[in-house]
């Protein structure tokens, strides 16, 4: 097994960690699955032997995704057979992050590790993920599948792009963001939102929410056994807008007038400083003419356009300090309170 790891230094004080007590559930493994009737019972011989073998008490939490084929029957078969096996069915396809979302609210371990269900990611790196987190104080551990058996076109490449882009960023040093083999404290599965196609970027999520020990391990990436990809073309464009909305939601997701009111009042001013010179212009020349001239009908834009810059910041306003979580804080200690 590789034992390779890249600690991410990005907090300057570790948190306090806490072993789990003996009676408490060491692991949730999180399993998202589209049309994987195949590989599942393998994947969860798999999960049970290494488990096992390192004394780690678990539940193995698969959620379907809407499934086609077989996959839930098989599920079914699993749970009858084996009493660490849950199951979630979605009544339709709802993506990968829905999956995920539903599977942290139903994790009970002290750890959750999320795997995908194709069996490219090895279920053998599961105790030094959990190691990771417990006896080296990481709040989340993503893989780094640096050697990769997928498409250099259209899977590798776009990815190497995508993390370089998210790296500047978000300021997390991740070679591989959106690698499905993760290990998470539970608080943080606990304190995030997972929605759209969101999953790319848990660990800015988690980052927003506050946990910033973040660490990364290299992986083993496994050629794909059985059925194909699920995920298409799409992902190109859904991947950009969904991190752009993270990174506005998480920095001013609060405080809409911050930004709004910002750009509204700069280019507001920007015409109406503009418009006035010109005004002042036609009143002092007699051959000076206004409608003439295209720079005062920018200079108006930019007057219409910053009012509305700035009415939708307040509105935005109004909306956040009226909403039912308006004061909901994450909140890590309270001493006598």
């Amino acid at each position: 097994m590789n034992q390779e790891r890249i600690p991410i230094t990005d907090t300057l004080v570790a948190p306090v960690t806490e072993r789990p007590k003996p009676d408490m559930l060491c692991l949730s493994i999180i399993v998202p699955l589209l049309n994987e009737e195949e590989s599942l019972p393998e994947l969860t011989e798999w999960i049970s032997r290494v488990t096992t073998e390192h004394g780690l008490s678990y539940e193995i939490i698969f959620v379907d995704d809407g499934s086609t084929d077989g996959s839930w029957t098989v599920i079914r078969q699993l749970a009858g057979a084996n009493p660490h096996v849950k199951g979630i069915k979605f009544q339709r396809n709802y993506g990968k992050s829905a999956a995920l979302n539903e599977g942290f609210k139903a994790a009970t371990g002290a750890v959750v590790i999320t795997m995908d269900a194709d069996l490219q990611d090895s279920p053998d790196e599961i105790p030094e993920l959990y190691r990771m987190v417990i006896e080296d104080g990481y709040d989340l551990v993503s893989g780094w599948k640096k050697k990769r058996y997928d498409n250099a076109f259209t899977k590798n490449l776009p990815s190497k792009f995508y993390n370089a882009v998210t790296r500047r960023m978000s300021g997390i040093k991740l070679h591989d963001m959106n690698c499905g083999l993760k290990a998470y404290r539970k608080n943080v599965v606990k304190s995030i939102e997972v929605y759209s196609e969101m999953h790319r970027y848990i660990p800015v999520l988690a980052k927003w929410a506050g946990y910033r020990k973040i660490g990364e391990k290299v992986v083993e990436h496994r050629a794909r056994k059985f059925g194909v990809s699920k995920f298409g073309m799409i992902r190109f464009i859904n991947g950009p807008l969904d991190l752009a909305s993270i990174m506005f939601v998480g920095r001013y997701g609060k405080k809409p007038m911050q930004f709004f009111g910002l750009i509204g009042l700069f280019v507001f001013f920007v015409g109406f400083l503009s418009a006035g010179y010109m005004i002042v212009a036609r009143l002092v020349y007699d051959d000076y003419w206004l409608t003439s001239r295209p720079p005062f009908f920018i200079a108006l834009i930019c007057i219409l356009l910053g009012s509305i810059f700035f009415l939708t910041g307040f509105l935005a306003e109004l909306i956040v300090r009226n909403a039912p979580e308006r004061n909901h804080y994450l909140i890590e200690e309270k001493l006598k309170v």
